[in-house]
């Protein structure tokens, strides 16, 4: 089994997370392409010893971009990832700056 660290790689910190964050007790991370619910929760909850009372997967796909250079136009797209949204116990928090 991977290490913690290998499967949660980084908070995601958007307004609606923030959101979520403080009416619902959820929190959002960018994990590993291949972990599933089950990782993700034994994860979390090692790495930052809360309890976990509901994890989420989503397969975030890559938007369309494209630019301009000397050479012409570049066209591609921005990396795909997963997304968790994980719940927590209603005693448990999360501080961000202090754990990671």
């Amino acid at each position: 089994m991977k290490d913690a660290r290998q499967i949660i790689l980084e908070p995601i910190l958007t307004e609606k997370a923030l959101r979520l964050k403080d009416e619902a007790n959820q929190y959002f991370f960018k994990v590993d392409k291949n972990a599933n619910k089950i990782e993700v929760r034994t994860a979390i909850t090692k790495r930052f010893s809360v309890r976990v009372k509901n994890v989420r997967i989503i397969n975030v796909k890559g938007k369309p971009r494209q630019r301009f250079t000397s050479r012409g136009r570049v066209e591609g797209f921005t990396p795909a990832y997963k997304k968790a949204i994980v719940t927590l116990h209603k005693d448990d928090t999360l501080d961000f700056l202090e754990n990671l």
